[in-house]
């Protein structure tokens, strides 16, 4: 049993066959418009056509095409919205808190070294 890739009249690729039909001499015998070159794993192809001269897979989608079939990002939610709002004004308050802690450190040190 091997696996097989049949293609249409334009050598595009329409499905992987099974084939377990073997002639005498013990060879597999291929259906038409068939090859035993595998397309490619990594990366896998989006509109996948066999060049017959090369015996390779070629990709034939264009960018856009591939662009197109992701599906485009998602708008926030009004709670993801409000949650982000909420963390930035949590950093804000922080580095306020920070700053006035630094304040009050140098009015103690300043205050000590007039008093010593």
């Amino acid at each position: 049993m091997i696996q097989v890739y049949k293609y249409d009249e334009n050598f595009m690729f329409v499905e992987p066959l099974v084939v377990t039909e073997i002639d005498e001499k013990g060879d597999y015998i291929f259906p038409d418009n068939c090859t035993s070159v595998p397309l490619p794993d990594s990366p896998s192809y989006y509109l996948p056509r066999f060049d017959l001269s090369k015996q390779v897979w070629i990709e034939t989608a264009s960018q856009e095409y591939i662009d197109s079939l992701s599906p485009p990002p998602e708008e926030p939610s009004d709670v993801e919205l409000l949650g982000q709002s909420l963390a930035e004004a949590r950093i804000l308050i922080l580095k306020q808190n920070r700053i006035i802690l630094n304040l009050q450190n140098e009015v103690k040190n300043l205050k000590d070294g007039t008093t010593a």
